[in-house]
């Protein structure tokens, strides 16, 4: 992949954020026991609904973009836990973690690992209260960490209205 991509490369051609086929399924959101500091109660999805909203997500990036990705992984994970130093309160959507495109070289591929992107689960469902909420936000994630992969930064993904 050249290491020369323009900063701020769409991921999804005029911003348009993506829909997923997945709201149109009938889905039982069962009361639960716990709400957040607002009062509301995160919706319940199944880690197998989960995944396949990120599957979906994952579905929905334009295939010139999807094949300009090189050596990542995406993993989904029940929630983000802090690094030592880091604030014991840190919540995260998604993570990136990796050397992005814009910063290879030919060195890179000498036994490099694969660039991680992982998707927490709970944090989405924690601040969503529908279905779609759930389906709308795991897109904006991984449109969000994808971007990162491409070198943009999180100003950048901002003003794109991907922040």
């Amino acid at each position: 992949m050249p290491a020369n991509l323009p900063p701020g490369l769409p991921i999804v051609p005029d911003g348009e954020r993506p829909s997923s086929q997945l709201r149109d399924r009938n889905a039982v959101h069962s009361p639960v026991e716990h709400t957040d500091a607002h009062g509301a109660a995160p919706f319940e999805m199944s880690p197998e609904e989960f995944e396949e909203a990120v599957s979906d997500a994952l579905q929905l990036i334009p295939p010139k973009a999807a094949s300009a990705m090189d050596n990542v992984a995406v993993f989904i994970e029940d929630d983000y836990t802090p690094q030592p130093g880091e604030d014991p309160d840190t919540v995260l959507l998604g993570l990136y973690e990796g050397v992005p495109l814009t910063e290879r070289d030919s060195w890179w591929e000498a036994g490099s690992l694969p660039d991680r992107i992982t998707i927490f689960r709970q944090p989405i469902l924690d601040i969503c209260s529908t279905r779609e909420e759930v389906i709308d936000e795991v897109a904006i994630t991984v449109v969000h960490e994808i971007a990162h992969h491409f070198g943009i930064d999180d100003d950048r993904l901002h003003e794109l209205g991907w922040g």
